[in-house]
């Protein structure tokens, strides 16, 4: 990669950065292309240079957010499988993932859950089509574990996979929010027991 691309992405990341902080603290319509431009330490210009608008920069923003968090979850149901362990332990494994991400990146998992409930912004079908990609990632190994048998194959996948990946945005912002001194270790061995009790608890019994 040559220095000029380097450059550009590193501009890039500045300007997600700045935007995703302040539009979670002061909304979308109050932060101003100005205040993304100081916050990230670039010119008014250089915004304008990478994105048509402002309104194509939170576009982008949310789809390059739930990406990294696809490509997340995503690699520890890959490694998951590798290592040998049950597709049990791949959701478990994507909990975790998923929460260190949200740790990551707070105001931008804010932002996202902010931006769910509304219904008049231009980038409603981008945010749509983004969450649908990560949750299709928990599909597939639900998906797996049924035809293994290790699911019942009564389970509603399409639902219970919008449920754990809402459980893990909403315990995480929770923890974030009103218990910031339980450590993610913690965090995690809760939702794990629950997944344990709840979907382990589906699975078939054999022999």
């Amino acid at each position: 990669m040559d220095s000029s691309s380097t450059r550009r992405q590193n501009t890039r990341r500045k300007l997600f950065e700045a935007a995703v902080t302040l539009i979670a603290e002061q909304g979308f319509s109050s932060t101003t292309v100005d205040e993304i431009a100081e916050r990230a330490g670039v010119a008014k210009g250089t915004v304008y240079y990478n994105f048509a608008s402002k309104t194509v920069l939170f576009e982008e923003l949310l789809r390059h957010g739930i990406e990294l968090l696809t490509d997340s979850l995503q690699r520890a149901a890959d490694e998951t499988a590798e290592r040998g362990g049950s597709r049990i332990d791949a959701l478990d494994a994507m909990v975790r993932a998923g929460l260190d991400f949200i740790s990551r990146y707070p105001a931008l998992t804010q932002l996202y859950v902010a931006e769910l409930w509304r219904t008049n912004r231009a980038w409603q079908s981008t945010l749509m089509q983004v969450r649908q990609k990560a949750i299709a990632v928990i599909e597939s190994v639900l998906h797996e574990a049924v035809t293994t048998g290790e699911l019942s194959d009564e389970i509603d996948i399409p639902l219970t996979a919008s449920a754990l990946f809402g459980m893990v945005l909403v315990a995480a912002l929770d923890w974030q929010s009103f218990q910031p001194e339980r450590s993610i270790d913690e965090v995690h061995s809760a939702l794990s027991r629950l997944l344990q009790g709840r979907v382990g608890g589906d699975r078939k019994d054999v022999g």
